[in-house]
């Protein structure tokens, strides 16, 4: 945004302390809507890093806001929309709700349902106006996608509707994988003393570690980026690292520099994994 010209307002998700979901602060987001002129929105759901899934009425709520400026459009980011497992628990499309089709960019991603991620094979959907400067644009950063595996797609997404693996759908057997993965895993970090936090769809899981402390000699590393030691999230990883051989992601740098502070006690796991890799990680705490 900012190579760009543009000016960032980031808008925090807030904990919701029952039921340890995150959550999307609406005033906030208001707030930030009315500051100066807003052109772009980016939203994104099932949300990297906390795996949340906004309800139909958070979306709704985003989608009011978005109606009060005319001149605002809206990436919606929903590469993780096959991979919405809890019960309950719904994809809500951003295009789909009263006047957004005009104003939004939908992303989706052939890497993150096909477990393909290094083929780099997405696609947007949107109205002309929005869809013809991306595609003017694309030559300029990959120049094109494969046309292999565009074919490839093409003919995947038609199969996909069709039973598989005893499933009703290969979306239907992507959803019970992941959720079966994700009570792996939730099983071992509770064992382990950390609390995951509920998630509701894509392959990550947030945990908070409040519970461990840390070894001050980590907490005293330092990086070219961290020249004054590190943030309590990035020493947890790194400890994780070197004396469990166990590999989380630190989740400040998914937080604007003023809000990095409200990270400082989750990190993020991974669960695309086989399962005898997930339950082999919760033998080393």
């Amino acid at each position: 945004v900012r190579l760009a010209g543009g000016v960032v307002r980031p808008v925090p998700l807030t904990v919701d302390s029952e039921t340890r979901q995150w959550k999307m602060d609406l005033p906030a987001l208001a707030a930030a809507a009315a500051t100066g002129r807003p052109k772009l929105l980016i939203l994104n759901s099932p949300h990297n890093p906390t795996g949340t899934a906004f309800s139909a009425e958070e979306m709704e709520g985003v989608a009011a806001i978005v109606r009060q400026h005319p001149n605002l459009r809206v990436i919606s980011d929903e590469v993780y929309k096959y991979t919405v497992y809890d019960t309950g628990a719904k994809h809500t499309h951003f295009a789909a709700l009263e006047g957004m089709f005009d104003r939004t960019v939908t992303l989706s991603s052939a890497g993150k349902t096909f477990s393909i991620t290094g083929w780099q094979a997405g696609w947007c959907i949107g109205p002309p106006e929005l869809i013809k400067p991306i595609q003017l644009l694309l030559p300029f950063v990959q120049f094109c996608v494969s046309a292999p595996i565009q074919h490839a797609l093409a003919r995947v997404l038609t199969l996909a509707d069709e039973p598989y693996e005893g499933h009703p759908t290969y979306y239907d057997y992507l959803t019970a994988k992941y959720r079966s993965k994700r009570e792996i895993l939730e099983a071992g970090l509770r064992r382990c003393g950390l609390e995951p936090m509920a998630g509701q769809g894509g392959f990550f899981l947030m945990a908070d570690t409040s519970a461990l402390t840390v070894p001050q000699a980590y907490l005293e590393q330092t990086t070219a980026a961290a020249p004054d030691g590190l943030t309590r999230d990035w020493a947890l990883c790194r400890w994780l690292a070197y004396e469990a051989g166990v590999i989380a992601i630190p989740v400040s740098p998914f937080f604007s520099p003023p809000n990095k502070h409200l990270a400082a006690n989750y990190v993020r796991f991974a669960f695309c994994k086989g399962d005898d890799t997930l339950r082999e990680a919760f033998k080393r705490n």
